[in-house]
């Protein structure tokens, strides 16, 4: 158990010794620190609540992380390949199942500091400059404005989680960082446009489809998603999915031949 921690500890180091990992979460800490001052700028703060000023500046902040939670998930694996470093890392007494899932662990660790620090630095900021008395326009009425807030940022890690899940699998598969990062992101934005095309309501089968369940937060406001799916089953697609993307990953990892 402790050469695993230790093994973590270095996929760890590996992230953060690299200037880019700061230069990402420096700009994740500006925004979340600029974007409530200039809403503030644009709007007269007396009459703006905290949490629309949190929820506005998450949520396009938060883009803007899945973004980078991405980059690091991308490069995790094929990093090692275009280093030229996987060999060095396989001859280590360590299974290849203990090395993958380490790398797998220490970038989940950046996908929730990452979002810690955006959540944390733009709340304190929009608590600062906005009333505490105002009735928050975005909160819909009947529930807790702490709790809707949290679990919106929940359902954004969701998504998040999986879309890291998928750039993982990628970067596996691919053996390379630019591939995997452009893949994802295509998926990231193209989404949206493949959950109108294949619509539940249109067609059954687009209800097992894993983009028309990534987003969460509707099930905040609603009962019942498009086709008439519960957050239960949204839920179990998207378990099904994650659990398929990570088998692809370890079947690929474990079977990848590096003697070339």
């Amino acid at each position: 158990m402790n050469n695993f921690i230790r093994l973590i500890q270095n996929e760890n180091m590996k992230i953060y010794v690299r200037v880019r990992t700061w230069i990402m979460l420096s700009i994740l800490a500006l925004l979340s620190i600029g974007v409530p001052i200039l809403l503030s700028l644009e709007n007269n703060a007396t009459k703006q609540s905290v949490w629309d000023s949190f929820m506005m500046s998450t949520s396009f902040v938060f883009f803007l992380n899945t973004i980078f939670a991405v980059v690091i998930a991308a490069e995790s694996v094929a990093g090692e390949f275009s280093w030229g470093t996987i060999k060095l890392l396989l001859i280590r007494p360590w299974s290849r199942s203990k090395i993958l899932a380490s790398k797998y662990i220490a970038t989940l660790l950046f996908s929730i500091l990452s979002t810690v620090l955006l959540a944390a630095l733009s709340f304190f900021t929009s608590l600062l400059i906005y009333s505490t008395d105002t009735i928050p326009s975005m909160v819909p009425p009947g529930i807790g404005a702490g709790k809707y807030v949290f679990l919106s940022l929940v359902c954004s890690y969701v998504d998040l989680f999986i879309t890291v899940a998928i750039a993982f699998m990628l970067s596996t598969v691919f053996r390379s960082g630019g591939l995997s990062i452009g893949l994802s992101l295509f998926i990231m934005f193209t989404k949206g446009i493949f959950t109108m095309i294949f619509n539940p309501e249109k067609y059954t089968w687009a209800n097992y489809l894993l983009f028309n369940h990534m987003d969460l937060s509707r099930y905040l406001v609603t009962n019942q998603g498009p086709g008439g799916a519960t957050i239960g089953f949204s839920i179990s697609i998207l378990a099904v999915y994650y659990l398929i993307l990570m088998a692809v990953t370890w079947v690929v990892f474990k079977k990848r031949d590096v003697a070339a």
